[in-house]
């Protein structure tokens, strides 16, 4: 069995650091409550909407399509 894809927590949380961002300042930039983000990151919302996704794909400066590879 192959590893399963990274999950969009797991994603978001890797191009935040990579930008070296904290999770206040992507829920500033996206417009996004805080505990969505820790909520999303941590896999607790392993489904966020469509919405909060592009918001936060915007915030890191990439597209949705980006984000959900």
């Amino acid at each position: 069995m192959s590893k399963e894809k990274a999950t969009i927590g797991e994603t978001i949380k890797k191009y935040r650091l990579q930008k070296e961002m904290s999770q206040d300042r992507l829920s500033k930039l996206a417009d996004v409550a805080f505990h969505t983000i820790v909520k999303i990151e941590s896999g607790d919302t392993p489904n966020p909407t469509i919405d909060t996704v592009k918001k936060i794909a915007a915030a890191l400066g990439m597209g949705v399509d980006e984000l959900l590879k």
